[in-house]
């Protein structure tokens, strides 16, 4: 037996609570912020993230495109990244151990919790992916600020236009830091030895922990960037306030000696 399984980044959040309120069938388990369904009677599985990702398990090309056109009535900005990742999961009978691998899992025997394990991790997987795409345009962006300070000694950006770039910076950050739970392990991996070892070569597999420090050190570099953009447009501001002055003064003057 073999179930295929693919997570996809639609959008940047979804409305869980409205979703499980109008989805017709019984959650097998879920939180404010995810819900896992056990479709045994099709044989499916579904994950539903917040952070707006789903990860299917064992769906058909049209059932998987009729369930996209669905839960984008409960999500907010549709994501257009194409951002996806696939992986398998092989049933070995008298397999002793499961065998964690780049794109497949072995595994004497599935059932809903060894699957919801599975697909939490490739919905992790994905959901990085995501933040790492974001955070690579925010560096793309300041590099080109960088260079104009280091060949022109000025920066040409606007106050306008380096407050968005402020507030597009702040606004990822904030998302990462909401959705730190993805990291987290769920409550059926503590009492179960199996599913733990599962769990833990998983995010191995996808270099998870390693992938949100890399993210959390880029992100870092953004902001000393950031730092040194709103020093550079302080100190601007301020000459420009400094030539008002003296201008104000010098017509002041001008005046007082025109009418004297």
């Amino acid at each position: 037996m073999e179930i295929q399984i693919e997570a996809l980044q639609i959008a940047e959040l979804f409305n869980i609570k409205k979703f499980r309120t109008e989805f017709r069938a019984e959650a097998f388990s879920g939180s404010t912020s995810e819900v896992f369904y056990a479709l045994t009677e099709t044989n499916r599985y579904l994950y539903v993230f917040d952070y707006g990702v789903v990860v299917f398990a064992n769906y058909d090309p049209v059932s998987k495109s009729e369930f996209i056109q669905f839960i984008k009535n409960y999500a907010t900005k549709i994501v257009d990244l194409d951002l996806s990742e696939q992986y398998k999961i092989i049933t070995v009978e008298h397999l002793n151990k499961i065998l964690v691998k780049n794109d497949y899992v072995s595994v004497a025997q599935i059932d809903s919790s060894l699957l919801r394990i599975v697909m939490l991790n490739i919905g992790q997987s994905v959901a990085l992916e995501h933040y790492e795409v974001l955070t690579d345009e925010l560096i793309t962006s300041s590099k080109h600020y960088i260079q104009e300070l280091e060949n022109h000694g000025k920066l040409s950006i606007s106050k306008t236009n380096l407050l968005k770039y402020i507030g597009k910076v702040l606004n990822v950050k904030n998302s990462i830091v909401d959705n730190l739970y993805i990291l987290d392990d769920p409550n059926l991996v503590w009492d179960n030895e199996e599913l733990n070892l599962l769990n833990r070569n998983l995010k191995t597999n996808f270099d998870i922990n390693p992938r949100f420090k890399d993210l959390d050190y880029r992100l870092q570099i953004v902001e000393n960037n950031l730092t040194l953009f709103t020093d550079v447009l302080n100190v601007r501001e301020s000459s420009r306030l400094e030539w008002i002055v003296i201008i104000l003064i010098a017509i002041e003057i001008i005046i007082a000696l025109f009418f004297h």
